[in-house]
């Protein structure tokens, strides 16, 4: 966690809603100088803010709707801090909650230098970090169709069906006749016809995403693509969901961004459970999830490395430690301009062998 340091004459707290936004202003002191509800519209938003201009911080919380708010402070010169909403235990921790109480918080916390700040990511690549996390949801909606086919066939115990089968778009029609029960038939057709709905939709934001992503660097981009298992797509993933490596100061740091490490939580030498683990990016999870299993099949030197760590500690651990080295390896990949190094990888594994 990383608190804002803000040194600034007056400080904006914004409780921002679909429509509207709370605003409350103090200064150094954390006296009220303005308290308000105004619409959401950044040309009234600035002219109530003129009487503290050019000397005002705004700060709001990572709701799902802040981006014009960015952008219209970003144009107009108004420092603009992002809070990560997951650690803003003083708004969230209250016993009594609104939009008055959490505008002014808001503004406290930027005013103490606690504002625990979140990555305001920069308008001229988030269309296309959009648009490839839309065609996520559908990929991994597209998943859960054809899990929920396998699924109903091990219930059936049809063993003569495999996933593979189910992936082949000009025969995976067949596999309906092999169920004798119609309800069950009609549940594998529907995710059948949702499957073929998907396919087309998206090919098409691919061919989109394909043509449209130019704000990256070409040179890591290649340099991605050396890693076995990274294709175009999952690639441009990666880097547009980190933007830039330097943002972190090391790989501990972007291994835990990643979600591929479980954070120490104790009291008085006492583990405290695992809460929180899921902060962090889960797009960049996926796409570590999908290496591990793409490795596997391009390089045999890591399937058989994956191998040797399911043997020792279970397939659930084995895949934690090889997605860590992942991370850990696209970090160093990003941040020094080199290839990916499979010795380098397993090097650990190959010493104990030895």
């Amino acid at each position: 966690m990383e608190f804002a340091q803000i040194d600034s004459q007056y400080y904006c707290g914004v409780d921002l809603h679909s429509n509207s936004m709370y605003v409350t202003v103090m200064d150094k002191f954390g006296k009220i100088l303005y308290r308000r509800n105004l619409r959401n519209d950044f040309h009234l938003f600035k002219t109530k803010m003129a009487p503290f201009l050019p000397d005002l911080a705004v700060g709001v919380e990572s709701t799902y709707n802040w981006y014009w708010l960015a952008d219209g402070c970003h144009q107009a010169n108004i420092p603009f801090y992002l809070g990560h909403a997951l650690y803003m235990k003083a708004i969230t921790g209250g016993k009594k909650k609104n939009d008055k109480i959490d505008s002014r918080t808001l503004a406290d916390l930027m005013r103490g230098n606690l504002f625990p700040t979140a990555y305001p990511y920069p308008k001229q690549m988030r269309s296309t970090r959009d648009l490839l996390r839309r065609r996520n949801y559908f990929v991994v909606l597209r998943a859960a169709a054809n899990s929920h086919i396998q699924t109903i066939f091990h219930q059936l115990a049809t063993v003569d069906i495999q996933g593979a089968d189910v992936k082949k778009k000009n025969t995976r029609r067949t596999i309906i006749e092999k169920i004798d029960d119609p309800q069950l038939q009609l549940s594998v057709e529907s995710d059948l016809d949702l499957m073929d709905a998907l396919d087309p939709i998206i090919k098409q934001l691919e061919r989109r995403i394909r043509a449209q992503a130019k704000q990256h660097d070409r040179k890591l981009f290649a340099i991605l693509q050396t890693t076995p298992g990274i294709g175009d797509i999952l690639a441009l993933t990666i880097l547009y969901e980190i933007h830039k490596i330097d943002r972190f100061p090391s790989a501990k740091n972007f291994s835990s961004y990643c979600r591929t490490v479980r954070c120490e939580r104790s009291s008085n030498g006492k583990a405290k459970g695992g809460g929180n683990q899921k902060i962090g990016n889960p797009y960049l999870k996926w796409a570590m999830d999908q290496i591990i299993v793409r490795a596997q099949t391009k390089n045999p030197l890591i399937r058989s490395y994956y191998q040797l760590l399911k043997s020792k500690h279970g397939k659930r651990k084995a895949r934690a430690i090889i997605g860590h080295k992942f991370a850990v390896a696209i970090y160093y990949m990003l941040k020094n301009g080199q290839g990916f190094d499979e010795k380098k990888f397993i090097q650990p594994a190959l010493k104990k062998k030895k």
